[in-house]
């Protein structure tokens, strides 16, 4: 399916597939790295020191809230581009989804679990984001490299590089990239060329360095060039014919990204109570069988709720305060 035979957005601008396949392959990634964590109901799992030496730490843990925080960022810019076609202060309405992205994280912070991302993005998102569109795009793109690069030279990993990739995701964005992504091929394919034979040694030297004072830098460096490695090598997988299953598989999850997110986060905490004992001792394939029993149902509710409806009911409650004005829900036959 093409970019110009997809539904409209809300907003009225076309959706462009291949984030709604990123969005839902990024959650599905983020509840693998979330399951424990979340399942010491409320806290935050402890690190083994050095990080997790199992697939999941190699392939997963820091490697897909990169994605997600990239997406933030380009969906950001798309709404205030659409924002500025239909209001006359379109700040003023990003400035209202954001605060109310604050009081949607800061339920899930303190009614479920503490190590939610909302809040944060919500915040970042108004001391960077919004102050950065009155910025020249090169200026953006020049920020976000040094609010990359910087917490990889400090040797943080997480939370300190997202404001970075906000800004990434914007300046692509605005730069066009994004409206050219559906279709281009070697761009992507270059890229997942170099993002692999950067990660590759990034991942060795993670497992080299681990409990050293040097993991850091490779743990986030590894994290970053293996978040790029999947973008471009799902990018270049939407030009084969696997694209209609990509699409049916991930498209109605990051359709409903947020409604999913915050759900997952009572389906892992009921499987905690179901399963008992504790997290620490789960292993891999069990975290994997628990991610499997969440995201499988949700797929099937998401599928089957967006034959009837246009977005997700917490996406639609988002846009409702967001636009102040009520959207239509129910698709027109």
């Amino acid at each position: 399916m093409s970019q110009e035979t997809l539904p409209a957005t809300s907003s009225g601008r076309p959706r462009v597939a291949a984030l709604d396949v990123l969005r839902g392959f990024a959650l599905c990634g983020i509840l693998l790295a979330n399951v424990k964590p979340i399942a010491h109901m409320g806290g935050t799992a402890p690190a083994a020191p050095g990080g997790d030496p199992s697939l999941l730490g190699l392939f997963v843990d820091q490697r897909f809230f990169p994605i997600f925080s990239l997406l933030f960022g380009v969906g950001f810019s798309l709404l205030l581009e659409s924002a500025r076609r239909q209001v006359p202060r379109p700040r003023v309405l990003l400035l209202r989804r954001l605060l109310v992205l604050v009081a949607i994280g800061l339920a899930h912070m303190f009614l479920l679990w503490r190590g939610d991302i909302l809040t944060i993005y919500a915040v970042v998102g108004l001391v960077v984001l919004l102050p950065s569109t009155w910025l020249p795009r090169w200026a953006v793109a020049g920020l976000a490299a040094v609010l990359i690069v910087t917490p990889l030279i400090l040797g943080s990993n997480g939370v300190p590089l997202v404001p970075g990739l906000f800004l990434l995701g914007s300046a692509l964005t605005r730069y066009g990239v994004i409206d050219r992504m559906e279709h281009a091929v070697r761009g992507p394919a270059v890229l997942f060329v170099l993002f692999v034979a950067g990660a590759v040694p990034a991942v060795w030297l993670q497992i080299g360095t681990e409990g050293s004072a040097g993991f850091n830098l490779w743990f986030s460096l590894a994290g970053l060039l293996t978040a790029g490695a999947y973008v471009c090598g799902l990018l270049l997988l939407l030009r084969t014919p696997l694209r209609p299953v990509l699409q049916k598989v991930f498209a109605p999850l990051g359709r409903m990204a947020l409604t999913n997110y915050l759900t997952a986060t009572v389906l892992v905490l009921l499987a905690t109570l179901v399963l008992g004992g504790s997290p620490d001792e789960w292993s891999s394939g069990t975290v994997v069988l628990i991610a499997a029993a969440v995201i499988v149902p949700q797929w099937v509710v998401s599928t089957l709720w967006l034959r009837r409806f246009r977005q997700g009911p917490l996406e639609w409650l988002w846009r409702w305060a967001t636009w102040a004005r009520r959207p239509a829900l129910h698709r027109t036959p």
